[in-house]
């Protein structure tokens, strides 16, 4: 929408969004230089320059030194919470991700860091049931569509699961690190997940290309075994334009 009296730099940004939104201008096409725009009688340099910061700002572009300002891509990846039980056998080549976005034709990819041996904070001594201090290893991985990250995931494993379940060593765990549990014979049973919207901070807007204005969404997940004993805690944060969350046929206690 374009606002009436808005100031030039304002209805220019209006007016390229609204060429976004009809899918005159794709995901990843350039826009014009500023140059080229200002030559088109789009405004001064300040004006164009000033439009194109507000565009990145809302999640419309994305800019950086040598490759321009472009479209980025706002289309919703369905994430649905089936895809645990999807994961859950020994063997498979995708984790819960990759077989989400994969359900939808998109070539979902995991970036793994390398794994941290820490001393468990406060916070995830508590999830986990063990002592603040208690030895456990962290693994954060940056999920991604093509080449763009779409989530920033970071997982803490008391470090005796992390150990049995092969999740110490570095690079990506095949088939995901619930299969791995399964193989190793732990059982991932249930899961607690929580999920709320926050302003991103610089770093995660730096991680994710996303403007300061774009909400994040925030995920924290308890994984239990068959016992009850936490085996995992994961923390996602997302832009929250990009995703879905899905809880769909969830079970209801009976009236009767």
């Amino acid at each position: 929408m374009i606002t009436v009296g808005a100031p030039k730099w304002r209805a220019l940004a209006d007016k390229i969004a609204a060429q976004i939104e009809a899918g005159e201008y794709v995901p990843g096409q350039e826009l014009p230089h500023i140059r080229a725009m200002v030559a088109a009688g789009e405004g001064s340099g300040a004006t164009v320059h000033r439009a194109y910061q507000t565009l990145a700002a809302e999640g419309y572009v994305t800019s950086s030194r040598g490759h321009g300002t472009r479209v980025r891509d706002r289309r919703r990846i369905r994430v649905p919470l089936s895809r645990y039980g999807a994961v859950l056998t020994p063997g498979g080549t995708m984790g819960p991700w990759e077989s989400a976005t994969a359900a939808q034709g998109l070539a979902g990819g995991m970036n793994v860091l390398p794994p941290e041996e820490l001393d468990a904070p406060a916070d995830i001594a508590s999830a986990l049931g063990i002592s603040e201090g208690d030895p456990v290893v962290c693994r954060t991985r940056r999920a991604t569509i093509g080449t763009e990250v779409v989530q920033v995931q970071s997982a803490w494993y008391p470090r005796d699961i992390a150990e049995a379940a092969g999740l110490t060593g570095p690079g990506k765990v095949v088939g995901g690190v619930l299969g791995s549990m399964v193989g190793a014979g732990l059982l991932p049973t249930e899961a607690d997940e929580r999920v709320t919207a926050w302003v991103p901070s610089k770093e995660e807007a730096a991680a994710l290309s996303i403007g300061g204005t774009v909400p994040v969404l925030r995920v924290e997940r308890v994984t239990r075994d068959q016992t009850g004993r936490p085996i995992e805690v994961v923390r996602i944060t997302g832009a929250a334009d990009r995703l879905e969350l899905v809880y769909d046929r969830l079970p209801l206690a009976s009236q009767s």
